[in-house]
C-alpha cells in the first residue's frame, strides 16, 4: 500500500495535461486565423480552401470550450 503523504496528485497531474493541451488548441486557432486572414485577402484565394479552414477552426473553439468547461466546474450546479 502506498504512503499517504505520497506527493504524486492525478488530479493535478489531469489538470495540468488538460491545460497544456487547452494552450496547444488555442495556438492552433489562432494560428488558422492568421491562415485566413491571409487567404481571404488574396485574390486568388480558394474558397473550398477557405471554408475548410473556416470549419477547422469552429471544431477547436468547440475543443477549447469543452476543456475550458472541464477545467473551470460549473458552480450552478
Amino acid at each position: 500500500m502506498p504512503p499517504m503523504n505520497d506527493d504524486h496528485h492525478p488530479l493535478e497531474e489531469e489538470q495540468a495535461a488538460l491545460r497544456a493541451r487547452l494552450e496547444q488548441l488555442r495556438s492552433e486557432h489562432r494560428d488558422l486565423d492568421e491562415v485566413i486572414a491571409q487567404l481571404a485577402a488574396s485574390p486568388l484565394h480558394n474558397q473550398l480552401q477557405l471554408q475548410r479552414l473556416k470549419k477547422r477552426k469552429l471544431v477547436l473553439k468547440d475543443m477549447i470550450t469543452r476543456l475550458q468547461d472541464r477545467l473551470i466546474p460549473d458552480i450552478i450546479a
